[in-house]
C-alpha cells in the first residue's frame, strides 16, 4: 500500500551545472512518479560544485536534499524508494550506485568495467554496480551524483566543505558517521550516467579523484592506508630503473599479470573483444594517475594556496512544490 502524500517527505532535487550547460537529468525527472506537490527541482549554475550545492541547499524548501549531476538519469520511482529509508530517524543520508549505460562507447564501457572490478574500483566498486540489497553503509559505497541528505542535518553541519572537490561528500559523511548517524546504500536506487568520453578526460578525472582524496586526508586527519597503495606503486615504478637485480621486477610482473587477467575477464563479461586493449590501458592509468593525484593533494593542497575564488552562483527553481509543470 502506497503511503499518502501526508506521510511522504518533501524533496529538493539539486543539480549543479556549468554556466549555460545542458541539464540532461531533467528528462528523467519529467517521468518521476512522486507526487508533484512534494518535490522541487533546483539547478545551480556556477563553476564550483561544492559552493553551488551548498547555495542551493540553503535556498531549498524540502525536508530532504537529493543531489544529482547534470547527466544523472533516474528511475521514475527513485524518490519513493529514497523516502522509505528516511522512515528511520537515525538515517542522515541515502544513495545508490551510478551505472554505465550499455550504449556508451568501448572506452567508456571499459572505464565503467574498471570501476566495478576489484582490481580497479576495489572497495568502492559498489558505487558503480548493483550488488546485494539495501544496507547501512559508509562513504565508500555512496557517490554524490546520486545522494540525498536530511536538509536540517546537512545545514547544521555547514554542508559540504567548499575547500574540497571532489571528495567533499566523503568528508561530510565521515563526520556524520562519527556522530552516530546512519548512511544507507540501496543498489536499486540506481541512476544511469555515462563515463568520460575521451582518454584525456579520464586522466583528468582520476587525477582529480586522487588529489581530492589527498586533500580530504589532510582536512579530516584520518588516513585510509588503502588510498596510499596506488601512490606507493607509482613511487616503485619511478624507482625501478635505479633498482639493481631481477627480484625488483617481480612486483611489476605480478601486477601486469593481474591487470591482464582482469582485462580479459572484463572483456568477456562485457561480451566485446574491443574492450580488451582499452582495459589494458584503463587499469594502469587508474592506478598510476590516481596515485599521482593523492601525492599532489597531500603535498600541495589547493586550499593552502591562498584565498579561494568563490564564483557567483545562479539558482533557478525549474519546478516548485506548488506547480505540476514537467521538468
Amino acid at each position: 500500500m502506497r503511503p499518502g502524500p501526508a506521510a511522504l517527505p518533501k524533496f529538493s532535487i539539486i543539480i549543479p551545472v556549468k554556466p549555460e550547460g545542458e541539464v540532461c537529468a531533467l528528462s528523467g525527472l519529467s517521468q518521476t512518479t512522486y507526487p508533484e506537490e512534494l518535490f522541487e527541482v533546483l539547478v545551480a549554475y556556477g563553476r564550483q560544485p561544492s559552493v553551488q550545492r551548498n547555495a542551493a541547499a540553503r535556498d531549498a524548501k524540502g525536508e530532504i536534499l537529493y543531489f544529482l549531476d547534470d547527466d544523472s538519469l533516474v528511475d521514475p520511482g527513485f524518490l519513493e524508494r529514497a523516502a522509505s529509508h528516511y522512515r528511520e530517524p537515525k538515517v542522515a543520508a541515502v544513495g545508490g550506485p551510478s551505472l554505465t549505460p550499455a550504449t556508451d562507447s568501448p572506452l567508456q564501457r571499459a572505464i565503467g568495467i574498471a570501476f566495478t572490478s576489484p582490481v580497479g574500483g576495489g572497495g568502492v566498486r559498489t558505487r558503480y554496480r548493483k550488488s546485494g540489497s539495501a544496507r547501512y553503509s559508509n562513504d565508500g559505497e555512496l557517490i554524490l551524483c546520486n545522494l540525498s541528505f536530511r536538509r536540517d542535518i546537512f545545514l547544521t553541519h555547514e554542508g559540504l566543505d567548499e575547500r574540497l572537490y571532489p571528495n567533499e561528500e566523503n568528508e561530510l559523511m565521515d563526520r556524520l558517521q562519527r556522530e552516530g548517524h546512519l548512511l544507507v546504500h540501496d543498489p536499486e536506487l540506481a541512476i544511469v550516467r555515462s563515463q568520460r568520453k575521451s582518454y584525456r578526460a579520464y586522466v583528468r578525472q582520476m587525477y582529480g579523484y586522487g588529489r581530492g582524496r589527498g586533500e580530504q586526508t589532510l582536512i579530516s586527519g584520518k588516513l585510509k592506508p588503502v588510498s596510499l597503495v596506488p601512490s606507493l606503486f607509482l613511487i616503485y615504478i619511478l624507482l625501478l630503473p635505479f633498482l639493481a637485480g631481477g627480484i625488483f621486477l617481480l612486483p611489476l610482473l605480478c601486477y601486469l599479470a593481474v591487470v591482464a587477467a582482469a582485462s580479459v575477464a572484463g572483456s568477456i563479461a562485457g561480451r566485446d573483444l574491443a574492450l580488451l586493449p582499452r582495459l589494458l590501458l584503463v587499469f594502469p592509468t587508474l592506478h598510476l594517475v590516481y596515485g599521482a593525484g593523492v601525492l599532489r593533494g597531500l603535498a600541495r593542497p589547493r586550499y593552502r594556496g591562498g584565498k579561494q575564488t568563490h564564483w557567483e552562483v545562479e539558482i533557478r527553481r525549474v519546478k516548485g512544490f506548488a506547480n505540476s509543470e514537467a521538468c
